[in-house]
């Protein structure tokens, strides 16, 4: 099965907290799995042949939380082409904000510009509709799962 690494961007906790419920369902379909909540670079080179799976929440304007915007600046910066990474977005958001779930649509918008291939479909999660996140993204983690390899 997959090496997945799952590369965390949380302020209050909640893209960790769906980290660490993606784990269990990935590890019980027969992947490998590690969390990164401050990932690197190097974290991010060490999947370029597996598959990533992004948990990020927004702030402020549609821009993605501390531990996870230098990776993101990393990649835009110093990676090109990324045609054998698997990838899918988990966004955590808040629908009374403009930038809705900005932080994951632009992790999204920057790999699909690198060529890599995007798994399903970016999950939108939105706070005021779904205080318990892991209700709608367990499913969608047990069904992407399936699906990489």
């Amino acid at each position: 099965m997959a090496q997945v690494g799952i590369f965390v961007g949380t302020v209050y906790g909640n893209a960790l907290l769906v980290a660490e419920e993606a784990e269990p369902l990935l590890i019980d379909q027969g992947h490998q799995v590690k969390i990164f909540e401050d990932p690197t670079l190097d974290d991010w080179q060490r999947y370029a042949d597996h598959v990533a799976l992004i948990i990020t929440s927004t702030t402020g304007q549609g821009d993605l939380p501390d531990s996870i915007a230098p990776l993101f600046h990393a990649i835009k910066d110093k990676l090109g082409h990324q045609p054998t990474l698997q990838y899918g977005v988990i966004a955590l958001g808040d629908s009374s904000y403009e930038d809705f779930c900005g932080g994951g649509k632009k992790f999204d918008a920057l790999l699909q510009e690198h060529s890599a291939k995007r798994v399903g479909e970016v999950l939108l999660v939105d706070a005021t509709e779904n205080p318990e996140p892991e209700e709608i993204t367990s499913p969608w983690i047990e069904d992407w799962a399936k699906q990489i390899g």
